[in-house]
């Protein structure tokens, strides 16, 4: 069943699925199934993967949750095998909660307190609907000490009725298609007056099945905030007409004259009402709401994975001494001078921007700083007096050749009152940690960022209203993801970066670090063996991962796994090759007979494929391919924006409805979906874009009022 069901939703062959369930159930991690098993997976990539990991274990619970219920079910003596039939082949949670509820264990209704009262009887006699004397009398045989009448036991019987019709599962899942798919959602203001960003849903309708998730998400907050109130609108009279078709029985004998028993219709139709308005209307529109954010949520999660990745893997700038420069205006700007390794060289603390505006002592500081360190490049934090700061290092930079940038802080404020950062720089205040990470993510954003909550670094939206659980899981996956695609130097990678490795964690991280300070740098990969606690299992999945630099052996320098080096040198000694020929010019690997050697070697054609990439280019960083930073020499602002304006800028977070673009003025602007691309549809902005990018942008509107910005793309 769950085999079945990953083959059909992710597309796979029933031995891909079988191999890869195999893996994970023997403990492999999915950085490590991805790279080192594609040959048994037939190359399936890091993002099917983890969306195998997570489908798998939602069919386990299902498939888990199935038998308790059905345990439940059989204990009461109400098991049935159309029932039993029916709950194994339920698909979703939702659809097995549908077929237990009828037995489930409820808190006290109305129907329970009639059922308690003796009334069930009087239920069922109704909704046989064959009876030939008015109900108000054979409701006089339930009258006793709890029940004084006719009518009360009436309405009590009533209540039962209700409460079986809510419970119908068929019911039920008809009456959410129904809803779902011919119903909208209605929002209304509650102060129909009040200025807020919301005001595009003070009085706002669109149909459930269109809705986009960064409205869903809008909504919720807007409803949480308290300024407006949603509802969902359907065709009540539609569905309360299905349901009486349902529950009266047609008494006539001839087929086409459909006639009801006059003394119990009027009773179900009250109760059906009743049902849907009181049971089932408020359940079903809980239900909808809840899909809709759950797939919102879903949607919004991996538009801010996606930027994460993408993020995480911005170029590096390497081979600069860069000054990192905290923004603040009371407490003055804290600055820190790090070396071409991150090493961080001198800091001070400067008072350019109110109240102090002590400018020319922070211009004569800073220029002293950038003679006495060679300083390249002035990294500027964004937050509180940014701008400022910006006016006053593009005058201290005048006639250098120093360069300056803004740079995303976000996180950073988090990471500097850390326990990790005090365990760093434990002299250091908590500004001058901010500025030494400011700098630090503009040298390596991977290495840097890998030490603050995903959530903190500030790409996506809507972020805090979502389930915390599923946003921490996928954008952990994402720093994961690229940790180990990028991969490590073992004698130099920080506790973070070893944190994310394949198969390491937590505890291993830390007796890495011990051992290096105890034993020094790493001569070779099998030396990893000696840490405490890591043992063959942990080292064959963290292995091909980490490297060494000028190692014992030389392919402890490549992403090359260690379980291939024989198959790699026997490869070098065919082709007349030794490992001192590895990564030069002079190793000719294009024009070899690919599946005679994958045979000889006994090697996957994949893994063989790999090998060459990485003997032609050993160690390579992937994020050398990414786009550079625009470093600038000239403030702009929004005041000396134009409208027709062609200007270049870097993505800096994409949403559904368009990506928002740095231009230098320190707001970024906002590029449409509609302005992405002339001519063509674009289902999502990450179809076109990246953040990070680099792209040229037209300025079409300028907003100085509510300091909004928008761009195109089609210049």
């Amino acid at each position: 069943m769950i085999t079945k069901t990953l083959e059909n939703e992710l597309n796979l062959a029933n031995w891909q699925v079988e191999k890869v369930i195999k893996l994970i159930d023997d403990g492999n991690t999915i950085p490590f199934i991805a790279r080192y098993r594609k040959d048994v997976t037939g190359s399936l990539n890091d993002e099917t993967l983890r969306k195998f990991d997570e489908r798998l274990k939602y069919l386990r619970n299902l498939e888990e949750k199935k038998e308790k219920v059905i345990n439940r079910i059989d204990e009461l003596g109400k098991l049935t095998d159309d029932l039993k039939d029916k709950i194994m082949n339920a698909k979703t949670q939702v659809e097995l909660e549908d077929l237990y509820r009828p037995y489930k264990s409820k808190k006290r209704t109305k129907a329970t307190i009639a059922r308690e009262k003796g009334l069930e009887g009087l239920a069922k006699t109704i909704l046989a609907q064959d009876v030939k004397e008015s109900v108000k009398k054979i409701a006089k045989k339930y009258i006793n000490s709890e029940v004084k009448t006719s009518e009360e036991a009436i309405e009590g019987a009533k209540d039962i009725i209700a409460e079986v019709i809510s419970d119908n599962s068929e019911f039920r899942k008809k009456i959410r298609q129904n809803t779902f798919y011919t119903g909208q959602i209605q929002t209304k203001a509650k102060d129909k007056d009040s200025t807020t960003e919301y005001e595009i849903y003070y009085n706002y309708t669109e149909d459930l099945r269109k809705i986009p998730p960064h409205r869903i998400l809008a909504i919720n907050r807007a409803e949480k905030e308290g300024i407006i109130k949603g509802k969902i609108i359907c065709e009540t009279d539609e569905i309360i007409k299905y349901l009486n078709r349902h529950m009266l029985k047609n008494i006539s004998s001839i087929p086409e004259k459909i006639e009801y028993n006059k003394f119990t219709t009027p009773i179900i139709k009250e109760s059906v009402e009743d049902s849907y308005k009181r049971l089932i209307s408020p359940a079903i529109e809980r239900e909808i709401r809840n899909y809709l954010t759950e797939k919102a949520e879903e949607k919004s999660i991996e538009v801010f994975a996606k930027n994460l990745n993408q993020l995480l893997m911005e170029s590096p700038l390497s081979g600069k001494t860069i000054l990192g420069w905290d923004p603040a205006f009371r407490t003055g700007c804290k600055l820190a001078i790090i070396d071409e390794t991150g090493k961080v060289l001198d800091t001070s603390l400067i008072y350019p921007t109110e109240p102090q505006n002590k400018v020319k002592e922070s211009i004569k500081t800073v220029r002293d700083l950038i003679d006495e360190y060679d300083i390249n490049v002035i990294a500027i934090g964004n937050g509180t007096a940014s701008r400022e700061s910006e006016e006053i290092v593009a005058e201290i930079i005048k006639g250098t050749k120093v360069e300056y940038i803004i740079v995303n802080e976000a996180g950073a404020s988090v990471y500097s009152a850390s326990k990790l950062a005090d365990e760093e720089f434990p002299d250091f205040s908590e500004g001058e940690r901010s500025a030494v990470s400011i700098a630090r993510r503009l040298q390596d954003p991977l290495a840097e960022l890998v030490k603050i909550d995903p959530k903190s670094i500030g790409v996506g939206q809507y972020q805090h209203d979502m389930n915390q659980k599923q946003l921490s899981e996928a954008l952990t996956g994402v720093v994961e993801k690229v940790v180990n695609e990028v991969g490590v130097d073992l004698n130099t990678a920080s506790y973070s970066l070893l944190n994310y490795i394949s198969g390491i964690g937590n505890a291993t991280a830390k007796n890495i670090i011990v051992y290096r300070e105890e034993n020094g740098s790493f001569t070779n990969l099998k030396e990893l063996l000696n840490v405490k606690k890591l043992g063959k299992k942990t080292f064959e999945q963290c292995a091909g991962f980490v490297k060494i630099n000028n190692p014992e052996y030389p392919l402890d320098n490549t992403t090359i796994h260690p379980e291939s080096y024989e198959a790699t040198y026997k490869l070098l000694k065919k082709l007349n090759y030794s490992a001192e020929d590895i990564g030069s010019k002079s190793l000719k690997l294009d024009n070899i007979n690919l599946e005679e050697i994958s045979k000889e070697l006994d090697i996957g054609m994949e893994t063989l494929k790999d090998i060459i990439k990485e003997l032609k280019k050993p160690g390579r960083d992937p994020r050398e391919d990414m786009p550079k930073p625009i470093l600038r020499k000239n403030v702009l602002s929004i005041d000396d924006l134009e409208v027709g304006m062609i200007m270049q800028g870097t993505v800096r977070n994409i949403v559904d409805f368009g990506a928002f673009v740095d231009i230098g003025v320190h707001q970024d602007g906002l590029v449409h979906i509609s302005q992405l691309v002339a001519d063509k549809y674009v289902k999502h902005p990450l179809d076109i874009v990246s953040v990070g990018d680099i792209v040229d942008v037209k300025v079409l509107d300028v907003d100085m009022k509510r300091n909004r910005i928008q761009l195109s793309m089609i210049l």
